[in-house]
């Protein structure tokens, strides 16, 4: 069986960009026809467009091949506890570790379901609880009905989450959550995976590239493992291996014809992940300025921050300001960066912090709100997260009119017959939810 998997990959044979796992139907064609199929809709699209601005919030995190506790809270990456975002993407990197046999074996998915039951209670924590806000209201009503409730008190329940892709290449994994009152208006949900790692093709390093529609506005988030390396040239590898991505990525172009095919052709383009740009400074200096908290002596010589500058492949890219310590590399379970207190071996590599965990995008109408870390002891790397507001154009709220009308009757025509199992029911079956 080894030799038909590694044949595979090192042919680069497409797994399919459908080939993800999901708690909703994909939907391949529009809830309404004659938004794609007529031209003159099209134009009328084009001359009356509408915007609404949702909050996405995005995080990248190499955990270090360590498997998460079934408890592991992660309450203050998503910040649950505030206001909830619209769309969550959470990229991670070595979910498993990059030994040989998970590298050109066959994938071994129980770890990131198990990050989706986790994103899951974590995202869908603040449903029950108001639901048991709600019951115990109601019971004070039936109790005491002439009483009075004070408005003040009163909020809106918060939003339920579905996941809309799931997907894993070795340790690269990639999960999309979106609120589920948005669910009908997503489109041509893709996946198209790029290996850059041992032979330039297996995927130890590389990309997941995820791509849907909101309504008329398409988005692309590419979860990226670059190649690691502190010497001076190594960054040249990571910049050839964005250059196989941006080149080798693929998505599928519609019945139409008319879908964003690579990367750079979506509306909205988020690159998240543990990126491995170093900091172009000799070990000493680079540790005596961390001491310092120098930031902005660090930053001046940080590889990705000249890449977006002057670069060829990032050139025009952004990423928000960087006001956290470096990410990598610190002593397990530690705040200590790896050499401060050095207990290895003498030729053991000490690897200097760098901020090796990154966010950066392109296309108009993105805002960022927020850049920061939070302090997870898991791994080597801390993760690191951002909140964006996206401009999404809207159909004419003539055209929203006619799909109210028919939505919710679509809709349940759809979802009946199909039974989607979620990732929740995967892990408890142990065998795969709905295959798109």
């Amino acid at each position: 069986m080894w030799p038909t998997l590694v044949a595979n990959k090192i042919f680069k044979k497409r797994l399919g960009s459908s080939n993800f796992i999901a708690d909703y139907p994909s939907y391949k064609e529009p809830l309404l026809g004659i938004v794609d199929i007529d031209q003159n809709s099209k134009t009328i699209l084009n001359d009356h467009k509408d915007s609404h601005k949702y909050k996405v919030f995005v995080s990248t995190w190499n955990v270090g091949g360590i498997a998460p506790d079934e408890d592991l809270n992660i309450d203050d990456l998503l910040e649950t506890c505030n206001n909830s975002c619209d769309i969550y993407i959470l990229g991670f990197q070595e979910i498993v570790p990059l030994k040989a046999s998970n590298v050109l074996g066959s994938e071994n998915n129980e770890i990131s379901m198990k990050w989706n039951s986790i994103i899951r209670e974590a995202l869908n924590k603040k449903i029950t609880h108001q639901r048991d806000k709600d019951a115990k209201k109601q019971e004070l009503k039936n109790n005491f009905p002439n009483k009075k409730e004070n408005p003040a008190k009163c909020c809106d329940a918060p939003h339920d989450f579905q996941c809309i892709i799931s997907k894993q290449m070795v340790g690269l994994f990639i999960s999309v959550w979106i609120r589920r009152d948005l669910c009908p208006f997503i489109r041509h949900p893709s996946v198209s995976c790029v290996g850059c790692g041992i032979m330039g093709c297996l995927g130890n390093k590389g990309s997941i590239s995820v791509r849907f529609q909101l309504h008329e506005t398409s988005f692309c988030f590419v979860c990226s493992h670059l190649a690691s390396g502190g010497r001076e040239g190594d960054e040249k590898h990571r910049n050839s291996n964005v250059a196989e991505i941006f080149s080798r990525t693929s998505f599928p172009r519609g019945p139409l014809l008319d879908l964003p095919r690579t990367i750079l052709d979506h509306d909205h383009v988020i690159l998240l992940g543990d990126l491995n740009y170093r900091i172009s400074l000799p070990e000493e200096t680079t540790r005596l300025l961390v001491e310092k908290r120098d930031w902005d002596s660090l930053l001046a010589n940080d590889q990705l921050i000249m890449e977006l500058m002057s670069g060829n492949m990032l050139r025009g890219w952004h990423e928000g300001a960087i006001k956290f310590a470096p990410t990598y590399k610190y002593c397990p379970n530690s705040d200590i960066y790896y050499g401060c207190c050095y207990h290895g071996k003498k030729a053991e590599k000490r690897r200097a912090p760098a901020w090796c965990d990154r966010i950066v995008w392109c296309g108009e109408g993105l805002k960022q709100l927020q850049y920061t870390t939070i302090e997870s002891k898991l791994s080597d790397h801390r993760p690191v997260k951002a909140m964006f507001i996206a401009e999404v154009r809207v159909l004419p709220e003539l055209m929203k009119n006619l799909q109210s009308l028919f939505l919710s009757e679509r809709y349940e025509q759809i979802k009946t017959p199909f039974e989607v199992s979620t990732t929740e029911d995967f892990v408890n079956r142990k065998r795969s939810s709905f295959r798109l």
